[in-house]
């Protein structure tokens, strides 16, 4: 009796490690809990300042599978990677249990209310420009690329406030 309860504790234990490594292995780490939301925009804003581009936030959390999707697709699409880094300074705005980032939240107007993850335009000058709903850019289980884009390119610098025609 007493080998069979070795067995069993044995197995049990070896049981439990196996799903402990195989669950970690496929945890994706885009949002880091420590980070003050507020100094994350504030510093963002003065990048954009300097470089003429506007914010783009992230608002979600490691726990969103709909967040990480939206990563994975955008990383996986050279035309809209180009999109974002030609115009955006990008953010990763965290969202959990632990940090929900409240006066980020409100500062940016609210955007939680929409679910995760939310996107969020800041120009500059710290003005938030548009909060865009993700649902709108989705597409069966996945998010439209048209979609993606067309929200990319209505938000850049250049189609805010358009170059004026140079004129005789």
């Amino acid at each position: 009796m007493k080998t069979f309860f070795s067995r069993f504790s044995l197995t049990a234990v070896m049981f439990f490690l196996i799903i402990g490594c195989l669950s970690g292995q496929g945890t994706v780490k885009l949002y880091d809990p420590s980070l003050d939301g507020m100094k994350q925009i504030r510093e963002a804003i003065a990048q954009a300042k300097g470089s003429g581009k506007h914010v783009l936030i992230q608002y979600g959390g490691n726990w969103c599978s709909w967040c990480i999707r939206f990563d994975g697709f955008v990383k996986a699409d050279t035309g809209l990677m180009r999109i974002i880094t030609q115009n955006y300074i990008p953010v990763k705005l965290n969202y959990d249990q632990t940090n929900r980032n409240d006066a980020a939240n409100e500062f940016l107007g609210n955007p939680s209310r929409f679910g995760f993850p939310v996107f969020i335009i800041i120009n500059g000058d710290g003005k938030v420009l548009h909060i865009q709903d993700s649902g709108l850019l989705e597409e069966g289980q996945g998010y439209s690329r048209q979609k993606v884009q067309g929200f990319l390119k209505n938000w850049t610098p250049l189609a805010v406030i358009p170059s004026k025609p140079s004129g005789k």
